[in-house]
């Protein structure tokens, strides 16, 4: 990432971050960073810069996701019993480079991934998405990111090591203690599941988890550190107990209702969808991946009526910010959510401002997400027109993708 270099891109369709520009425009990159964008025709060729025809494509901000977990692969399988430790983190670089090279140039690890993924991506170790990190998932006892399961074994999928501590917690006392250990790992917001959810042995979706009071105190301790909180939050009174806390984000959502959606729109709590996750646990099941069978049929109870959540949240006006939960589903298809928030009535517009601005504020990050002067160079050409064509074929359409001005 600490890799820099000068490119203009000409007479370029534009999505800004927050809606199509009606003219054409010549963009330009220096020293890792948009220094100008114009009409089309404006800007000369200077000496050191690479020039990219942009005629025929769009440009976009690049793309984020808020919702991955760089560090797992097939959540829930029971393959994970069976493999080394440490292997995890190897993969985590294949993961991270096919984020980056399907269009993310930013990204939110919802749990897995520690600090030193995250300075290991800054020194330019490796190649993936800007990251800010959980480290892990705060739970109650029996909660969803508590790993005990009935056999008394500890699922392996975020198994504790020095930099990434044990996220359960209980009590006002013990969550606030957590919250500090976690913030000491180097998180750079917290995670909490405020439910049950689909890929944990004992519990449900629909069952609520922390109490209102035990939110509001990790949601102060965060606060006053200058973190955000992100709620792993399916049944309704998990959301609603959420939203009062204070969160700033509900992850997943599928049992919302109209007290939750105007509660969100009150307290301006952002929807964070993750479509792809009860469809890639179904489509692991089929392809032969060892899940429990209970997992599974959670997974398939939700689905239709996640859709129609997001659907109800969107038509209220809910912001919506992308995430996929790859990690879940597989790594590297993060755009197939764009074509799910199309899918319950996002325009092509409100589809690309969740993947880019909405998605930049969430995360409290203005140097990226829209196409303006000062920010980080990170951007995608699509060929084609996105505004004529829409989001639907954005996986298989040609497509370039630059971070920091470097082409990926």
């Amino acid at each position: 990432m600490a890799q820099k270099a000068d490119v203009l891109v000409t007479n370029v369709a534009l999505f800004d971050g927050e809606a199509f520009k009606d003219e054409t425009y010549d963009v330009r990159v220096e020293d890792g960073r948009f220094s100008a964008v114009e009409p089309a025709g404006t800007l000369e060729k200077q000496d050191s810069e690479t020039v990219v025809d942009g005629t025929g494509h769009t440009l976009t901000p690049g793309i984020i996701d808020c919702h991955i977990h760089a560090l797992v692969n097939n959540a829930g399988s029971l393959e994970g019993f069976t493999e080394p430790f440490s292997l995890q983190f190897y993969r985590g670089v294949e993961n991270l480079r096919l984020t980056l090279e399907a269009g993310v140039t930013s990204a939110r690890d919802a749990g897995g991934a520690d600090a030193g993924v995250r300075e290991a991506l800054e020194r330019g170790l490796v190649r993936g998405p800007r990251l800010k990190v959980a480290v892990t998932i705060m739970s109650q006892t029996a909660g969803h990111g508590d790993g005990m399961l009935p056999s008394g074994a500890c699922s392996p999928m975020l198994m504790p090591h020095p930099g990434r501590p044990s996220g359960v917690a209980d009590g006002a006392q013990g969550v606030q203690v957590k919250t500090r250990e976690l913030i000491r790992a180097g998180a750079d917001h917290i995670k909490i599941c405020s439910t049950g959810g689909v890929l944990s042995a004992a519990d449900d979706p629909r069952h609520s988890q922390f109490t209102v009071d035990e939110i509001s105190t990790i949601v102060a301790e965060a606060t006053a550190q200058g973190r955000r909180v992100m709620s792993h939050a399916q049944g309704t009174a998990g959301i609603k107990n959420a939203v009062l806390a204070g969160v700033a984000s509900i992850e997943h959502g599928i049992y919302l209702d109209d007290e939750t959606v105007d509660l969100m729109l009150e307290r301006d709590c952002v929807l964070v969808p993750t479509l792809q996750a009860p469809l890639a646990v179904i489509r692991a099941a089929e392809a032969g991946v060892p899940i429990p069978e209970a997992m599974v049929e959670k997974a398939r109870r939700v689905a239709e009526r996640h859709r129609e959540s997001v659907a109800m949240a969107h038509q209220a006006g809910v912001r919506i910010a992308m995430g996929t939960d790859a990690g879940v589903g597989v790594h590297g298809q993060n755009l197939e959510e764009l074509e799910l928030m199309a899918g319950v009535g996002m325009s092509t517009a409100e589809v690309l401002r969740a993947s880019t601005a909405n998605a930049a504020d969430l995360m409290g990050d203005d140097s990226v997400g829209r196409v303006r002067v000062g920010n980080h160079g990170d951007f995608v050409l699509f060929e084609g027109s996105v505004e004529e064509h829409g989001v639907g074929q954005l996986r298989s359409v040609e497509k370039r993708v630059f971070q920091g001005g470097v082409a990926v």
